[in-house]
């Protein structure tokens, strides 16, 4: 039997944290997190980048990624995601170069139009060319990491130039560290990585339909790919983002959640930003019966191991299979009860996942069926060290 090709495991942290308390607080949170994220043996987490809206705290994942990784030893650190539309290519492929090297080839970037209609308002950029503007800058991005030493980029668009542009170091990850396309709800992204053959990082699983849903994203970005004359895209490079909260029990999850969910539902409900959250009537309704209700809607996992490796293969089978499970990290608990969700999930949800069980299951039944005869063999050898022992002292 050929063994399934084990699944990794990340938390995206864009992060969420709700106004009225310290960022300064917040923010160590998020670096104590990824602290314990690489102690439990994740393989990867990701920052996002905005700028308003007072929720979402990192302004730079480059800066936030350089910081964790001082802090960290194993665990891979991604933008999640840089919008390409808010910066010049060349500024952000030599930003990425320098994290490349000093993180030991730990990085990886994940590439977006920008999620807060805000942010591109501040900047004056219409949202109706963000996605335009990204694939023109992507696509320059790729051109500069996969230049030959002696050749030279040029690129003229109405909002960046590349004059005889050229990388002055080369990654410290060969041939250049991993760059990911982010999908959300339109086929933009899937079309994007299929076309420019970039890794695909699907953050709307949750939201049924649509372009971008598990069901047919991985067929839009086979598709282009074809019709680009690459390869076949290989589902290991294809991350799949969920939303769970775990605990020992279901109602210990709800209680927990009783913390921040309801925050959480209603910053997406005014904001209206991306579909990451459900939608319930708040109306006379307990905490608690607003998390049952929530939960109940499907789209999110809160309940205990057993209910998270359900949802999971739920979303391996009805994708086809991707190659790695992203958690949204979220405060939809306490600190202490969201640490905890983390540790269940690594003793008890990756190992089922990474093929790490069975080998260990297998050698206990194999000893315990031979326990019988080892143990009767076993006891004639101690009484035969006994026997001997009490004939040399006759």
């Amino acid at each position: 039997m050929t063994p399934q090709r084990p699944l990794n495991f990340g938390v995206f942290l864009t992060p969420f944290h709700p106004v009225g308390q310290s960022p300064t607080v917040a923010l160590e949170y998020d670096l104590d997190r990824t602290v314990a994220l690489d102690r439990l043996g994740f393989d990867e987490v990701w920052f996002g980048e905005h700028h308003s809206g007072g929720y979402e705290l990192i302004a730079c994942p480059e800066l936030f990624i350089a910081t964790a990784a001082e802090r960290t030893k194993h665990i891979r650190l991604g933008t999640g995601v840089v919008s390409l539309p808010y910066h010049h290519p060349l500024m952000l492929a030599d930003r990425w170069v320098l994290l490349d090297h000093l993180t030991r080839g730990r990085v990886m970037f994940g590439t977006g139009p920008g999620a807060l209609p805000s942010d591109a308002y501040m900047m004056g950029i219409d949202p109706v060319e963000q996605r335009q503007m990204m694939h023109e800058s992507l696509e320059a991005i790729l051109a500069l990491f996969r230049a030959g030493p002696d050749e030279r980029i040029d690129r003229h668009t109405h909002w960046f130039t590349l004059r005889d542009a050229a990388l002055h170091l080369r990654p410290y990850t060969w041939p250049y560290p991993e760059i990911s396309t982010a999908a959300m709800v339109s086929p933009s992204g899937p079309r994007l990585a299929g076309t420019l053959g970039t890794s695909l990082l699907s953050l709307s699983m949750s939201v049924p339909g649509g372009y971008a849903a598990v069901e047919t994203a991985w067929q839009i970005v086979t598709e282009q790919a074809a019709r680009a004359g690459r390869p076949e895209p290989d589902r290991a490079n294809w991350r799949v983002l969920g939303i769970m909260h775990l605990a020992d029990t279901r109602d210990q999850a709800i209680d927990d959640c009783t913390y921040g969910l309801q925050d959480f539902a209603d910053y997406f409900g005014a904001a209206g930003f991306v579909p990451l959250s459900n939608s319930v009537d708040e109306a006379a309704r307990s905490p608690r019966q607003f998390v049952a209700d929530y939960a109940a809607q499907g789209g999110c996992c809160i309940g205990t191991p057993d209910d998270a490796i359900a949802y999971i293969t739920d979303l391996l089978d009805r994708s086809g299979g991707f190659g790695t499970f992203l958690m949204l990290g979220h405060d939809w608990a306490d600190p202490q009860a969201t640490y905890h969700s983390y540790e269940l999930f690594a003793r008890k949800v990756m190992p089922h996942f990474k093929g790490q069980l069975r080998a260990a299951e297998a050698s206990h039944e194999w000893a315990k069926n031979l326990r019988g005869d080892l143990l009767g063999r076993a006891g004639e050898a101690v009484m035969k060290a006994i026997g001997e022992h009490a004939a040399e002292q006759s």
